[in-house]
């Protein structure tokens, strides 16, 4: 098995953010698949918070509208640092992470398909 570095950015927004009219979500997920970056997934939290210290939960008593996302996104270190800088452009708060991570790419769909 062949192991390729790259990095492992991860995103933490909330359900409620937009960008562009659309939610920051989807927007990242677009941006990311436009640029050709090599996989992204977004995964919706049960509870959390985050800068304003305000608790978003999915429990039936205090069901939040704004569940907190994590939008992960990996690929060789170069697409993922300039990924970054169409973050920062587009987002200027919020928490992001990057880390190394070995990856073993995919292999890359018949043409036909």
């Amino acid at each position: 098995m062949d192991l390729q570095d790259g990095l492992l950015l991860r995103v933490f927004i909330g359900e409620a953010d937009r960008q562009e009219g659309k939610p920051l979500f989807h927007w990242i997920v677009d941006e990311a698949h436009r640029r050709k970056l090599a996989g992204v997934t977004v995964l919706r939290g049960l509870e959390g918070y985050g800068a304003g210290s305000h608790i978003h939960t999915a429990r039936v008593l205090r069901l939040s509208t704004d569940l907190p996302l994590v939008v992960e996104v990996v690929d060789e270190a170069g697409k993922v640092e300039a990924f970054m800088k169409v973050l920062d452009a587009a987002m200027p708060g919020g928490l992001i992470t990057v880390e190394k991570v070995r990856m073993r790419p995919s292999p890359k769909p018949p043409a036909d398909s």
